[in-house]
């Protein structure tokens, strides 16, 4: 991964805002920066300046992550207690002589942002948002090769554990099976928590696998992911048990349509709300439009959601490189439910899928 290069970008951003630093203290951010994937961790940013603190616990692994990430005479390391870490960022920013340090918004605590202040009298504190996720957005080639491992992961196990919807096993059965089968083929956990949700359970969006046993004559919606190197994979398939027949199959149809619509939308310099009223469309046409309640889809990458959003009035351009979810869905409560989901890489040209499984939706029962 390109990971060198990525500080560089930050800064450019941060010129660009006017900052002279800037404190990360999401962890996800700071791994994308620095490769260190460890639990506590704050980084300062500056112009010239990058300075990595953390505790006792990841003294070894933050020096090997770093150095791994071929930052080792790139970002400085301090590991200490936790009012030695705010003092060596303090010291770090009058040492630069920053007068203008920006503080990720969403993950920093009130109480934080108030120490902080108090350390840091003289600097005027920034609340700043997306500042690096904007640059998460445009995924290099690294990322999405680790992004097809997981959904490679994720498609040879669903394949092993398929059969099961035949056999009368529980919902919890289901996904316990799918989560060690991923770890199995190679990953290193789930990407989210697994969803198996069967009959009238699959016109709840988020259902938690339950006991309820699936059933000839159910339909069953399979939403899960699988971890690669910190990358993640999300898909959905809906599969009938037994034969696709009555109001449920013509709900697939329209779901199928909608999103082989939307994935034939994506391409780069395509406002991702225009993919949403692609799906949207063939949905609310069929009728059921106030089935629909969720967005199309999301950006995919070290979080299973992070920007951009594919939503009703998202505004974003898609360019190369974003990885995004096409996942329309129908809910009918009572009856059941459809969704069906691919991660697909944006390109000039369109979009490259990463989830290939299979998308008929029969399963013989045994």
């Amino acid at each position: 991964m390109q990971v060198a290069g990525r500080l560089s970008r930050l800064r450019d951003v941060m010129k660009a805002e006017g900052t002279d630093a800037v404190v990360v203290s999401n962890l996800v951010n700071v791994r994308y920066l620095t490769g260190f994937s460890g639990s506590a961790a704050n980084l300062l940013v500056g112009h010239d300046c990058a300075l990595l603190v953390t505790d006792g616990r990841y003294r070894t692994q933050a020096a090997e992550q770093v150095a791994g990430s071929g930052l080792f005479d790139v970002v400085e390391i301090f590991v200490g207690k936790v009012q030695p870490q705010r003092e060596q960022i303090s010291g770090a920013v009058r040492g630069i002589g920053a007068r203008k340090v920006a503080l990720e918004a969403e993950s920093i605590t009130w109480g934080s942002m108030r120490r902080m202040a108090e350390l840091l009298s003289e600097v005027e504190l920034l609340p700043t948002e997306g500042l690096v996720e904007q640059l998460r957005q445009v995924k290099d080639a690294g990322e999405l090769d680790r992004m097809a491992a997981a959904a490679s992961i994720a498609d040879a196990a669903l394949a092993e554990v398929l059969g099961m919807l035949g056999e009368r096993r529980s919902e919890e059965q289901v996904a316990l099976a799918l989560d060690t089968a991923m770890r199995r083929l190679g990953a290193e956990d789930r990407a989210f928590d697994t969803i198996v949700a069967s009959g009238p359970n699959a016109a709840k969006p988020h259902h938690q696998p339950s006991p309820r046993c699936i059933e000839p004559g159910d339909w069953v919606v399979i939403d899960f992911g699988a971890t690669f190197e910190g990358y993640r994979s999300d898909m959905t398939r809906t599969f009938s048990v037994g034969g696709a027949a009555g109001e449920m199959s013509r709900v697939f149809s329209v779901v199928a349509e909608s999103q082989a619509a939307g994935v034939a939308a994506v391409r780069a310099g395509v406002e991702a709300g225009e993919v949403d009223r692609t799906c949207r469309n063939v949905i609310n046409e069929a009728g059921w439009a106030e089935r629909f309640e969720h967005g199309t889809g999301h950006g995919v990458g070290l979080d299973i959601h992070e920007a951009p959003t594919v939503s009703e009035g998202s505004s974003t351009i898609l360019a190369p490189g974003f990885v995004v979810t096409v996942e329309p869905g129908v809910y009918l409560p009572g009856l059941g439910g459809v969704r069906i989901e691919d991660t697909v890489v944006v390109t000039d040209e369109g979009c490259r899928v990463l989830t290939g499984f299979t998308k008929e939706p029969v399963v013989a029962p045994r």
